[in-house]
């Protein structure tokens, strides 16, 4: 009976299985050697390895394995960028729509919620140290994806965080809230929001561990917005658990944060901002009792963001009735001040990177005062601007490329 057929045959089919096996291994190495964090479609983390920047294409894509390889893009010079919800960007269709108005104009990068100013984590991530905190709302569901679409079409994306005001942990976790002297309950705002205690270590590390995850998620920097002592309410009711008023000042203890943030961030390497009322530019001290001053907050972050929105001020300030009216005015005089103090404190004036206002309140924001706020940070020496409109609509036609 003749047996080399089968034989033949036989070794040829454990030559294909060899073949393919070394040639799977040899993909993996080289995934492994790119540095890239893969991720599944459905978001859960693959595979995690030191960051470089990897090939175009992956060689296991010849396999047909479903997966995304997660870059991150560098920053442009200058940002400009607009902000879109989490509400819109969990809308394909929405999202779409916007992302196309956007294309073509001078923007470059967007801004997306991680974790909103209500507390929940909007985006899905792979984060088991998140999980116990049960804060996930995940809006987003195909944030890897997004954000990799985004790439591709020459979007710098940009991940913000609310981390003190936090109504939805502060009510579910109390040990963490601050809490009234009188009577030991939540404390909560003027608008009955509940903040977390800006004095605790686990509250520091709750917002360290989510802007990790939204890095390795493939957002491109962390924005950190409310990284300051509540404004408004009953604020001599609140009761910290690691401040003493006596003995610190809230800028100093602002300060405490900003310095562990900074530290705890550096292994990741990922560019870090942080949101600052638009007043901290002009007020020499923590006039508004927030704890922010400019020069103390600055050092620690790649990029400020004084929120010069001129529908916030005062009436009164600088003698403008209404400063809403006068956008080129208010942001010109915030930008020629915070230029000031960082140059005299030997910082650069290029980390100020302002919020401007595209929306109605106190005045109707024309593309004509849009574009008097980018003259005025122009106009002092600066070149990169964040665009916010709760709406997400933006007045497109005052973002028009030259010649446009």
């Amino acid at each position: 009976m003749n047996t080399r057929p089968k034989r033949r045959k036989t070794l040829t089919f454990l030559s294909i299985v060899l073949g393919l096996f070394v040639f799977i291994c040899i993909s993996f190495s080289s995934l492994s050697s790119w540095g890239a964090i893969v991720y599944q479609r459905d978001g859960s983390l693959a595979a995690v390895s030191a960051a470089s920047s990897p090939p175009t294409t992956s060689p296991l894509s010849q396999l047909s394995i479903p997966k995304v390889i997660v870059t991150h893009v560098k920053t442009p010079e200058p940002v400009k960028a607009a902000y879109m919800s989490s509400w819109v960007a969990g809308t394909k269709g929405v999202r779409e729509k916007l992302v196309k108005r956007l294309e073509g104009t001078q923007f470059n990068s967007v801004v997306l919620d991680v974790k909103d100013a209500s507390g929940k984590i909007v985006i899905k991530l792979n984060a088991p140290a998140l999980a116990k905190y049960e804060s996930f709302d995940s809006r987003v569901p195909d944030i890897v994806e997004f954000i990799d679409e985004l790439h591709q079409r020459g979007f710098y994306v940009i991940g913000r965080i609310s981390v003190f005001q936090d109504d939805y942990l502060a009510r579910r976790r109390p040990d963490l809230a601050l809490r009234r002297k009188d009577n030991n309950e939540i404390w909560v705002d003027k608008k009955n929001i509940a903040w977390l205690d800006v004095s605790s270590p686990e509250v520091w590390d709750y917002a360290i561990a989510v802007a990790k995850e939204a890095y390795a998620a493939g957002f491109d920097e962390l924005n950190f917005d409310y990284i300051r002592f509540p404004s408004d309410g009953d604020v001599n009711q609140i009761r910290y658990r690691h401040f003493d008023p006596a003995t610190k000042t809230k800028a100093e203890a602002m300060k405490e944060f900003f310095a562990y943030l900074h530290d705890h961030m550096q292994d990741i390497g990922a560019p870090i901002s942080g949101n600052i009322f638009g007043v901290v530019t002009t007020n020499q001290n923590d006039l508004d009792n927030i704890g922010q001053v400019l020069e103390a907050v600055a050092p620690y972050f790649d990029y400020i963001a004084p929120m010069v929105y001129p529908s916030h001020y005062a009436a009164g300030f600088h003698n403008f009735k209404n400063p809403a009216q006068y956008p080129y005015e208010i942001v010109k005089i915030s930008m020629d001040s915070a230029v000031l103090r960082l140059k005299a404190a030997g910082i650069s004036e290029k980390k100020l990177r302002p919020w401007l206002q595209d929306f109605n309140l106190g005045a109707v924001y024309t593309a004509s005062m849009i574009k008097a706020q980018h003259k005025a940070v122009y106009d002092a020496g600066l070149d990169s601007w964040m665009m916010w409109d709760p709406s997400n609509k933006y007045t497109i036609n005052a973002y028009q490329k030259s010649g446009n």
